[in-house]
């Protein structure tokens, strides 16, 4: 098969589950579509560094992880700073709502809440509503399980800055999930 018959085959074959994971990670299937098409712009590229050693379709994610992870560090770079004061007085620092410091009720054990469908889609859509600056981090780092150096290289932002955006989503989801889920039960 020649170079083009290859790529016209990895596009037939491999473009859904390109998408699927792209819309994942993107949030954006617009966003998402596009990164897809770069994906295979590259692998056209760069067609003779592939050896066959994996297959082809780990070789086209691999291309995709790091077309996402250019994708939010420009993105991140250029996002304005996120203003915390929602969450703590300019004048003292301290917490303008204590609420969000307060255990949630111990009668809802994590194990019954990830069986609940509706609360599971109350948690995905407090993910989606987190900055974009925050969104990659926290499903790279809780959902993909990553480590956070890889999340901090991937990413190109320090494991210290990581850590405070960790925080700060954790701070903002809880907020969103006490509103949306846990106010209305």
């Amino acid at each position: 098969m020649t170079k083009n018959e290859t790529i016209k085959s990895w596009i037939d074959q491999y473009s859904g589950q390109l998408l699927r994971r792209a819309v994942y990670l993107l949030s954006d299937r617009v966003e998402a579509e596009d990164i897809v098409q770069e994906v295979f712009i590259s692998a056209f590229s760069s067609y003779e560094s592939f050896e066959g050693k994996s297959q082809p379709l780990t070789w086209l994610m691999t291309i995709l992880n790091r077309k996402v992870a250019d994708f939010y560090r420009k993105k991140y770079k250029s996002e304005p700073q996120i203003s915390l004061d929602h969450f703590f007085d300019e004048k003292t620092g301290s917490w303008k709502n204590d609420d969000v410091l307060n255990d949630w009720n111990a009668e809802n054990k994590e194990t019954e809440l990830l069986d609940d469908t509706d609360f599971n889609t109350t948690l995905e859509d407090c993910l989606e509503e987190l900055p974009v600056r925050w969104k990659l981090p926290m499903k790279m780092y809780y959902l993909q399980e990553k480590k956070a150096p890889e999340v901090s290289q991937e990413l190109n932002i320090s494991t210290t800055n990581l850590w405070k955006i960790l925080q700060r989503s954790r701070m903002q989801l809880r907020e969103c999930l006490e509103f949306n889920w846990f106010a209305k039960s």
